[in-house]
């Protein structure tokens, strides 16, 4: 494959864009070489500025969970394009999606239109703290919860541990209210609420991680941090930007029958355009302004467009269940085909996979945490991902990040991927 457009659109890029992206895992660090600049999509494939094609395993980070440019979601686009862009007032539309997260979102109530995943975990925060009267949170080491302050923290070497800055510009204030702790140790979770017994107002995590890659809950874990933040009175929150109206169409919480009390959704809901959300049960919902004293606000929130597009999205996951079932099928054949060919070759990888997410770590070590996940061997994942991108498959450019398989994938499909692995790690090893 040529990649010269891309290569001068990335030198051009350099020169006015930070980096030459717009978001940090676009430029390629992680795997070498130079990002490549997409121009368009369908189905189950991106093109390129050079014309070549690739069978894509990214879906946008996940919205595209029919696949790219679908009828539907095309035709709702350009059907609300003819009443103007934007209002900065109250749409139907607004009603009608709201009325569906919460008919679809078993632990939702009431709901809030934001902007993105970010904007929707901010205010989520936020509103948990008012709720509560305090000010502490917990996240976990390795969960990705947008780039806002409070979130842009890393776990220390202990497992009871303050945070400190991740990133400049984040406060020692903001670190401070900020507790981690490793995902999946609750004897660690435990000891980091008892150190701080009556301060903390939220508890966030990913149901399912896909920001160090898929990882999953272990047996019992999800239950157990319920129950602690029941006792505790500590807002447990949801972060389902990833895997809401993807590992089911009620999320990861229907999924695990595992009820929260914030929700935060983003990208599927948008159908591919910018849009996020943050709801819950109807008492904390009603702190927020106007009903109540937390501010939150937006002149984008609720865009018709994004409405429009997320709404026929909505619909057709809501009254077609055998999406669901497919993409569960989708995921096991992956594996199972990956799995073969690790034995055939004599590799001993790990593969954490879940309904349609799903994740290749290059370590022999069980990834259950961040720690475990970052025992993976970097460069060979820089190695096999240029060699399956010669191959026409386009994955996610870092070991860190989970794939996300769509409905629009057919067996030949599962082929191509399954044997373009088996002939890059042929290559790479």
């Amino acid at each position: 494959m040529q990649h010269n457009q891309s290569q001068e659109l990335f030198q051009k890029a350099k020169q006015y864009i930070p980096g030459g992206v717009n978001s940090p895992v676009r430029a390629f660090r992680a795997v070498g070489g130079s990002p490549i600049f997409i121009k368009s999509a369908k189905g189950p494939y991106i093109y390129d500025e050079d014309g070549n094609q690739y069978l894509e395993f990214i879906n946008s980070w996940g919205p595209m969970i029919l696949g790219h440019a679908h009828e539907l979601i095309e035709k709702a686009v350009s059907d609300a394009i003819q009443n103007s862009f934007s209002f900065g007032a109250p749409t139907r539309k607004e009603v009608e999606m709201a009325e569906r997260i919460v008919n679809m979102v078993p632990s939702v109530e009431k709901v809030r239109m934001v902007n993105s995943g970010t904007e929707a975990t901010m205010s989520a925060i936020r509103v948990a703290r008012g709720y509560t009267g305090r000010d502490k949170i917990i996240k976990f080491e390795g969960c990705y919860h947008g780039h806002g302050d409070s979130f842009l923290i890393a776990a220390g070497s202990g497992a009871v541990t303050m945070g400190v800055p991740d990133s400049p510009g984040v406060t020692k204030g903001v670190a401070n209210d900020t507790l981690t702790a490793p995902f999946n140790d609750l004897t660690a979770l435990q000891q980091l609420i008892d150190s701080n017994k009556g301060q903390i107002a939220a508890l966030i995590l990913e149901p399912v991680v896909g920001n160090m890659g898929c990882v999953l809950p272990e047996q019992g874990y999800l239950e157990a941090i319920r129950e602690l933040c029941t006792k505790e009175g500590i807002v447990l929150i949801f972060d389902e930007v990833m895997t809401g109206f993807r590992l089911a169409k009620g999320g990861a919480q229907e999924r695990f029958g595992i009820m929260p009390d914030m929700t935060t959704m983003g990208k599927i809901i948008g159908g591919g355009m910018p849009v996020g959300a943050y709801g819950g049960k109807r008492d904390i919902m009603d702190c927020v302004s106007p009903a109540g004293p937390v501010y939150q606000a937006g002149t984008l929130s609720g865009n018709p467009i994004a409405m429009s597009a997320g709404l026929a999205m909505l619909e057709y996951l809501d009254n077609h269940p055998e999406v669901y079932t497919r993409l569960d099928e989708v995921g096991l054949k992956i594996t199972a085909g990956f799995q073969d060919s690790l034995q055939k070759l004599g590799l001993n990888f790990t593969i954490n996979q879940i309904g349609s997410m799903f994740t290749l770590f290059m370590t022999p070590e069980k990834v259950t945490n961040f720690e475990t996940a970052k025992s993976s061997d970097l460069p060979l994942f820089g190695r096999y991902f240029q060699a399956m991108l010669k191959r026409g498959i386009y994955l996610a450019p870092s070991q860190f990040e989970s794939l996300f398989f769509s409905y629009a994938l057919e067996d030949n499909h599962i082929e191509q991927l399954i044997q373009a692995n088996e002939e890059a790690l042929k290559e790479v090893i």
